[in-house]
């Protein structure tokens, strides 16, 4: 919490003559609530500094001289304090609080989207007088002003609360919005022509307690008494935020944030937040499509699944089960995943599976790295930050760190290939040449063990050997957390794999994993990677245990994307199942992409959209959506949390796991269970990592926030099929990285960077955040374009060995010389054109084109 109380030391206090006990340290106002006395309020958050500006919170508080009127939001508990809320003097200063803000707080409440959940609504009726003595005319203002296209502002209904401005300032640090004007013409704004550029925007629509802030996508749309609600965990990355999830009509209506302690603390990004208008999109697929010659036509789901089995019997018969790869499955439930992994190795005997697509780091190393959770990482003595930029990526968790920063002073090390979100509150930012993680993290970790790096041609890596000193000062002692991810997937993984087998190294280490997709780890944990199978066990070690469970495996390791991609080019790969993925978009190499999707004899696609991928393939089944499917989930940490389904399907869609039940009974095969329920009973006895995770577990209130697997006492449960449990996977280091060549005076290494808006399906589908995304530029920094004679603004000429594209070029100190950034995945040309996968690092080569208008 924002107060930092101090949950290990309690003091005693009397509110209304009962003695409860509170946190040493926290505000009357949050004891008093978790004792069951509701105090009003309006400026008070709990997330949030208190500030004591709207006074509705007043309470009665002894000191020397007796009883006094003071605000209880910032009155810190101290022993011995005695506290009343009912008297009448309180009372009458909530007559009179409530009195003032509605002189000119507009009467509109039955226009108003806050109407029947509005909190000075509530507290009018709760604790006001019942009446006003105030009668002059109410203010007029032009209405409403758009805060950025999501957030909508209506200035006369505000009642100065700061919390917006606080939540922008404290918690964002996007303080774009501000309190403007003086006396009675203050009012809550944006700066002239700035929009409140964040990507958590819409946080202050949900905390505004009036009807001031209104979501566009949701204004107007509904009435809270037409809403029904269920919890659910947000997949729309990987940080598995808790929210409730509203409905109207059987059509999802809005995302509000859950106070989830471990994980979001309340907050959403606005991608999680307005993504379910995709589910609600006009073009989902509702019918399956089968081809008839050149056209995809519509079929039933018999003709469908009988095709889709025959085709893919076919091949494995023919040209054996290493000719059938399945890619994708990071956006299924756990459930969902485990029957595609079990239908793909037990049934098809394939281990071309990969539920990443060649931008994430292997599934050996993700599942065999000690874990740590987000609190963990926001508690260390020191935390290594080598992973994507966290605030476009996993916004919430770049908050989580932010706060970690600034309020706790947890020192953070980024190490990349350029700047980030998170660079400004770094206490050391090395930023390197692509391709040459490995040899800044070798380093570093020399130099913990008191070896002094060189400043030979600029330092490891482009990096200055005295920041890296200052860097590994901060590692000698306590918990290091290593937040990892995929900085760039213009390079291989095999130096980034390599640096983090350094990092293993340190003493008292443990790595939070920053994999983007919705469930990529629960993927991972059931199976969906080449070499692992269920419950993060090698394929070697866990043969007996799932041949026994399962009756088959695959007899060798399989493929990954990159693998598999290139088999499919070179006609190896002769079936393809695209599990909510498509290459074209989402594959690093798109021209490698193309290539492989055209060299297959077979390919299904499961998916919500006819996406490219699906205009070429054989048979098409549509899926339900996030909110029309019950289920479970796993974060980042390893937490698996419960999905809730609102919704009924669109269309005749089904869940994933019912198509991979259907198909193996089409093969000639039972994969043993028939509803959702069996599956999680399979999972909690099969796979290692979760045994003992029931579906009664998950849904006891104490795991109301999730669980963390492995479960503490997962490892007594015995092996009920008589075979001893196999272990679970532990990194155990990467082969070095092979050497990259010399740059030539022309060329530039190529960085991709990801933004929260991209081409993806989700959002492409949400017609609220379609219209968000930047488009693609080209990024290098100010030395290196003076050098090549572009001024910022030219249009210059980006080429690689896979494509010649024409960008802006942007000039921007936080890029690295010698490299250069193109966005990744937008919906125009982009990085995926330019990236050769089969490189250790992609280079470019860039000349001006034309001279900008502006120029």
């Amino acid at each position: 919490m924002s107060q930092q109380a101090d949950e290990t030391t309690t003091v005693a206090i009397t509110v209304d003559g009962k003695e409860i006990e509170a946190r040493k340290g926290e505000m009357i106002i949050a004891a008093a609530e978790r004792a069951g006395v509701y105090i009003p309020r309006f400026c008070w958050h709990p997330r949030m500094k208190p500030v004591g500006m709207c006074r509705m919170c007043l309470v009665e508080v002894k000191g020397p001289r007796g009883f006094a009127l003071l605000p209880s939001c910032y009155v810190p508990v101290a022993d011995g304090q005695e506290v009343i809320t009912t008297s009448d003097k309180v009372k009458k200063a909530q007559d009179g609080v409530l009195e003032f803000l509605l002189i000119n707080h507009p009467l509109d409440c039955p226009v108003c989207d806050r109407g029947g959940e509005c909190p000075l609504q509530d507290q009018t009726i709760a604790f006001g007088p019942g009446e006003s003595r105030f009668v002059e005319e109410k203010r007029h203002w032009a209405k409403p002003i758009p805060v950025n296209p999501l957030v909508a502002l209506d200035r006369e209904r505000c009642i100065q609360c700061a919390r917006c401005t606080r939540f922008a300032d404290e918690i964002a640090g996007d303080p774009f919005i501000d309190f403007i004007g003086r006396a009675d013409a203050t009012e809550v704004n944006i700066f002239p022509d700035q929009p409140f550029e964040s990507n958590v925007s819409a946080n202050i629509v949900q905390i505004c307690p009036v009807g001031a802030l209104t979501a566009t996508p949701y204004r107007f749309k509904a009435r809270p008494w037409d809403l029904e609600i269920v919890e659910s965990t947000c997949t729309a990355c990987a940080v598995g935020c808790r929210v409730a999830v509203q409905s109207s009509s059987d059509r999802i209506i809005r995302n509000l944030g859950v106070d989830s302690d471990p994980v979001n603390q309340g907050w959403l990004c606005d991608k999680g937040r307005f993504g379910y208008e995709a589910a609600n999109a006009d073009d989902r697929l509702t019918t399956p499509l089968v081809r008839r010659g050149e056209e995809l036509v519509e079929a039933t789901w018999s003709e469908a699944l009988q095709a889709a089995a025959d085709g893919l019997s076919q091949i494995r018969d023919t040209h054996g089960s290493q000719a059938v790869a399945v890619i994708g499955g990071a956006r299924l439930p756990n459930e969902d995943a485990y029957a595609w992994a079990k239908l793909a190795k037990g049934v098809l005997g394939t281990d071309n599976v990969d539920c990443q697509l060649a931008d994430g780091l292997p599934g050996e190393v993700v599942l065999g790295l000690p874990r740590a959770t987000i609190d963990q990482v926001c508690s260390a003595t020191a935390v290594i930050l080598m992973a994507p930029d966290i605030k476009e990526e996993l916004p919430v968790l770049y908050l989580r760190l932010r706060q970690a920063a600034l309020d706790r002073g947890v020192p953070l090390i980024e190490i990349g290939p350029q700047a980030t979100g998170l660079s400004r509150y770094a206490t050391w930012s090395l930023l390197h040449r692509p391709g040459e993680a490995a040899v800044v993290v070798r380093a570093l970790v020399d130099a913990v063990s008191g070896v002094a790096p060189s400043n030979e041609g600029g330092g490891p890596g482009g990096v200055s050997a005295a920041d890296l000193a200052g860097a590994a000062e901060l590692l000698g002692t306590g918990p290091v957390v290593v937040v990892v991810g995929r900085p760039s997937v213009a390079e291989s993984t095999d130096a980034t794999a390599e640096a983090i087998g350094a990092l293993a190294g340190l003493s008292n280490v443990a790595f939070l994993t920053a994999l983007r997709r919705g469930n990529v780890h629960g993927a991972l944990d059931m199976g969906l990677a080449p070499g692992v199978l269920p419950g993060r066990v090698s394929l070697n070690a866990g043969r007996p245990w799932f041949t026994a469970a399962w009756g088959a495996v695959p007899e060798a390791r399989g493929l990954d994307a990159l693998g598999i991609m290139g088999a499919a080019a070179a006609n190896r790969i002769q079936a393809m199942v695209l599990l909510g993925a498509d290459p074209t978009s989402d594959f690093p190499d798109r021209t490698l992409a193309r290539r492989a999707l055209a060299g297959i004899g077979f390919t299904v696609v499961v998916d919500l959209f006819l996406t490219d991928a699906a205009l070429h393939a054989d048979v098409v089944l549509p899926v339900s959506s996030w909110g029309e499917r019950p289920g479970t989930t796993t974060n980042l940490e390893g937490r698996v949390t419960r999905l809730g389904q609102k919704v009924t399907g669109a269309g005749t869609t089904r869940p994933d796991w019912m198509i991979a039940v259907e198909l193996a009974a089409r093969m000639g095969a039972d994969l043993g269970f028939d509803t959702l329920d069996g599956i999680a009973a399979e999972i909690a006895v099969v796979a290692p990592s979760h045994l003992g995770l029931t579906t009664e577990l998950l849904a006891r209130s104490s795991a109301r926030d999730g669980l963390v697997v492995p479960l503490p006492a997962g490892a007594e449960l015995g092996a009920e099929n008589g075979v001893e449990v196999p272990p679970m996977l532990t990194f155990a280091g990467a082969e070095p990285a092979p050497p990259l060549r010399a740059l030539d005076a022309y060329s530039l290494r190529l960085v991709t960077s990801r933004a929260l808006y991209d081409g993806g399906a989700l959002v492409q589908h949400s017609p609220s955040l379609a219209p968000l995304t930047s488009g693609t530029r080209f990024r290098a920094n100010p030395h290196d374009l003076s050098r090549l004679g572009i001024r910022p603004g030219d249009l210059v000429r980006v080429t690689s060995t896979r494509a010649s594209l024409v960008l802006e070029a942007v000039s921007d100190m936080g890029v690295p010389r010698s490299s250069a950034v193109v966005d990744f995945n937008q919906p125009d040309e982009g990085a995926g054109d330019l990236i050769d996968a089969t490189q250790p690092v992609t280079e470019v080569r860039v000349e001006t084109a034309t001279r900008s208008r502006s120029s």
